[in-house]
């Protein structure tokens, strides 16, 4: 099949190679010229595991290609993916006006019939919105669907090349078999495609985000009552993560949720809940509790110096998760924050995000090339992201470097007899306190 997909962010590169990868023909347009050249160069501008290697293969045999041209890619297409950003407003609300400023170009630009599919996360009701955009400047046939993508960070080359189920909105029998089409080799094992209606399809995506950014908090909650009750976060979690009803997933407690996802779309649905006279009191819950966790154990680390003033803490992890390079909406900034305004001095290292943070950070914090340069004369260690790296370190090392051997675990890595064995003094979420 011959793809366009408009918009190389995160999920339009990850389609589009993707997609590429299974023996279509995929054009990627993008109105950044310097990011262009770089993707026809060769250059992945995102971390994502896997996706390296699908890229160049398919740019080598020249079944992935890049344009600033909308006109060449609708030409060249048959579908046509819209992955454009939908950042939040200040009340919430998903900028729509990316995606329906190329609805109106792509009314004046086909010549025959297209499927149109809404790859990024919108509001219900923009399919309609979509398709009034693009007949304002179109003659000719074409079908709007919505197919909204399901896309972990850090797991999103094989979530899109094993999904376990396809969600495709669409009202026309005609998008539905070439969607069908589509789709067919990526759920050769028997893993469903769901046909629905448009806005059932839109709101699938944001309940299902909303749902388990409820089920992080909630697990949240549980970790902060364990505290004060003298209980333990991991043993309730394992104990309630049994019930085949709950599941084990997204029950691990910390210092809340962050990314281009979860925090944008319970946002996103609040906001389409207030436009509809609904309130939705649970996810209001949802993301107070998470901004409150994303800086709960600044509060630790105050209690523990008293003054923070000139301290230097080393951070480990900046990313909002592991195996990303993405900081959006990361707790690590948070607390960066926090700990500057008290007179702390920040040194961090992370594998793969530190670049992004210099962009934002510049020189008022500092940056280490490994895990143990940052420790080296720093008053306590922070954990903020759970890379593989950081989970079976070398602790006598680590207790050499630091002034003290105190470390604040926001991920809770670290088994708790261990940690009083090795003389830590260490505090986590949810667990009693090593000292």
């Amino acid at each position: 099949m011959k793809i366009a997909v408009i918009g190389t962010g995160y999920v339009g590169l990850v389609s589009g190679t993707c997609f590429a990868e299974t023996g279509n023909e995929v054009i990627c347009v993008d109105i950044n010229e310097d990011k262009v050249q770089k993707l026809k160069n060769g250059e992945v501008p995102i971390y994502e595991p896997q996706l390296e290697t699908l890229f160049e293969r398919n740019v080598r045999q020249e079944r992935l290609t890049f344009t600033t041209s909308l006109e060449e890619a609708v030409d060249a297409s048959d579908i046509i993916f819209l992955a454009l950003p939908t950042p939040p407003g200040e009340d919430g609300s998903a900028d729509l006006s990316y995606i329906l400023g190329v609805a109106e170009q792509l009314g004046s630009l086909m010549k025959e019939y297209k499927v149109i599919v809404d790859k990024s996360t919108v509001p219900v009701g923009t399919a309609a919105k979509v398709t009034a955009a693009i007949k304002q400047n179109s003659t000719v046939e074409f079908d709007v669907v919505s197919n909204p993508e399901f896309l972990r960070e850090g797991f999103a080359v094989e979530d899109f090349l094993k999904p376990d189920r396809v969600v495709i909105g669409t009202s026309s029998q005609r998008a539905q078999k070439v969607m069908e089409d589509l789709y067919k080799p990526f759920v050769r094992q028997g893993n469903p495609i769901f046909f629905m209606d448009e806005k059932s399809a839109e709101l699938t995506k944001y309940a299902a985000n909303s749902f388990l950014a409820t089920k992080i908090s909630f697990m949240n909650e549980i970790a902060n009552i364990c505290e004060k009750l003298d209980a333990d976060v991991d043993q309730v979690r394992i104990g309630i993560g049994s019930d085949t009803r709950i599941g084990k997933r997204f029950l691990f407690p910390g210092i809340g949720y962050g990314g281009s996802c979860f925090p944008k779309d319970v946002q996103a649905l609040i906001k389409s809940s207030s436009e509809v006279g609904y309130d939705f009191k649970i996810l209001n819950a949802v993301e107070e509790v998470n901004a409150n966790q994303k800086t709960i154990i600044v509060p630790k680390i105050k209690n523990y110096f008293g003054n923070l003033k000139g301290k230097k803490i080393a951070i480990w992890g900046l990313a909002f998760k592991a195996d990303t390079d993405d900081i959006r909406e990361a707790p690590a900034m948070y607390i960066i924050d926090e700990l500057k305004s008290l007179g702390a001095e920040i040194i961090a290292f992370d594998p793969e995000a530190m670049d992004n943070i210099k962009k934002i950070y510049g020189a008022s914090i500092q940056f280490g090339k490994n895990a143990y340069e940052v420790l080296e004369g720093a008053d306590a260690l922070l954990i903020a992201t759970e890379w593989g790296v950081f989970r079976n370190p070398d602790f006598d090392k680590i207790g050499e470097l630091l002034n003290e051997k105190v470390i604040f675990d926001g991920r809770n890595l670290y088994d708790l007899e261990k940690m009083t064995d090795l003389g830590f003094r260490y505090y986590s979420i949810g667990r009693q306190e090593v000292k």
